[in-house]
């Protein structure tokens, strides 16, 4: 049904009169991928994204998809199709009518339509719905529909606008795997814009993580989770946050180690990005599931726990460490009261160590 075709971003500028949004980005999204914007609001994602599609000028710089420059092409001529946020369906028309109208317009033979809508409709199960309108529709409904609209057209780009973003939770987890189906059975290029971490991880191929307009990280979910670039990256991807710990490195002739108030680690394989380790303030990350519960260990440091969150599948472990807070995912049948004592392992392999002045890892 959909043309493949690449993205490439090369040295794109967008400002808003005096206000510079972007400046000299670079991008390259290949054929098939599925790559996520992910960022807070106000990152500029959604610009980018627009950019890309056609509704925002550009100010230097060109945007190419497949072989063809379409840096100042109209959107209708750069074989994209978009999905926004909000659902933006004809409400006097049905669903059929919703879906087919651009290709009307477009002058589409009838026979070409309605193989399109039938393709269409079946593959985002809403082929029973031809005939209702959007007000007899519920929300995940009437999103299946936008992107129906988007899938019928002969489109080598799907571009997402934070589609979820208006649905609970049941729903979006829902209409997360439809659109992945949808990804594998097309094998067509998609951008996908979300503030969203969970949807980032599990949908991305590769996920771009924007920070004040600028590319912050860009990686696989594996990637960005496990070795994030810097402490934003850190903090906004992760469900619990990861736990931090302020202190210093402090080289030994034994190899370097981190020292705090309350903890002495060290590093004898870390892998740092500089061959020279200077003593310098920083800061230690470690992920709630990545801390051991070993009661049998020597070597264990002891925590104090202070109250504890039961989140279905698992457990979080509100814990102090001397004057540190550390929280501690546990399986979900583990039983704890506020004063019971836990004896932990921190391994090495899972520390993310960041300047603490810049933020960037080390």
């Amino acid at each position: 049904m959909s043309r493949q075709g690449n993205v490439s971003l090369r040295g794109v500028a967008v400002a808003y009169g005096p206000i510079r949004v972007f400046d000299r980005l670079d991008l390259e999204v290949a054929q098939s991928e599925f790559l996520v914007l992910l960022g807070p609001s106000g990152c500029g994602k959604s610009t980018l994204l627009n950019a890309i599609a056609g509704l925002t000028e550009i100010d230097d710089g060109e945007i190419w998809i497949g072989d063809r420059n379409v840096t100042w092409l109209e959107p209708k001529d750069r074989g994209i199709a978009m999905v926004f946020q909000s659902y933006a369906l004809y409400p006097r028309m049905d669903v059929r009518a919703n879906l087919s109208f651009g290709l009307k317009v477009a002058r589409t033979p009838r026979a070409e339509i309605e193989r399109r809508v039938r393709t269409a409709s079946e593959m985002l199960q809403i082929a029973d719905l031809l005939d209702r309108r959007p007000a007899e529709l519920s929300g995940g409904q009437r999103q299946r529909v936008a992107i129906g609209r988007a899938l019928v057209r002969d489109a080598g780009v799907f571009l997402f606008d934070e589609p979820l973003s208006n649905l609970d939770a049941q729903l979006r987890s829902e209409l997360r795997v439809e659109i992945k189906r949808l990804h594998q059975r097309l094998g067509a290029t998609m951008i996908y814009v979300t503030h969203d971490q969970i949807e980032a991880l599990t949908l991305a191929d590769r996920i771009a993580v924007m920070k004040d307009r600028t590319f912050q990280q860009i990686g696989s979910p594996q990637e960005i989770y496990q070795r994030p670039v810097n402490r934003f990256v850190a903090t906004f991807v992760g469900s619990p946050a990861m736990n931090f710990v302020q202190g210093h490195i402090a080289p030994t002739t034994d190899g370097p180690v981190f020292r705090s108030a309350s903890l002495r680690l060290p590093l004898p394989t870390y892998p740092f990005a500089n061959a020279s380790i200077d003593e310098r303030p920083v800061e230690l990350g470690i992920r709630p599931e990545h801390v051991i519960v070993a009661p049998e260990a020597a070597h264990a440091h002891e925590v104090c726990v202070e109250m504890s969150e039961p989140m279905g599948s698992d457990l979080l472990a509100w814990t102090r460490l001397g004057d540190l807070p550390l929280s501690v995912r546990l399986p979900a049948e583990t039983k704890l009261t506020p004063g019971d004592r836990l004896r932990i392992l921190l391994p090495e392999h899972r520390f993310s160590l960041f300047d603490l002045a810049s933020g960037a890892r080390l």
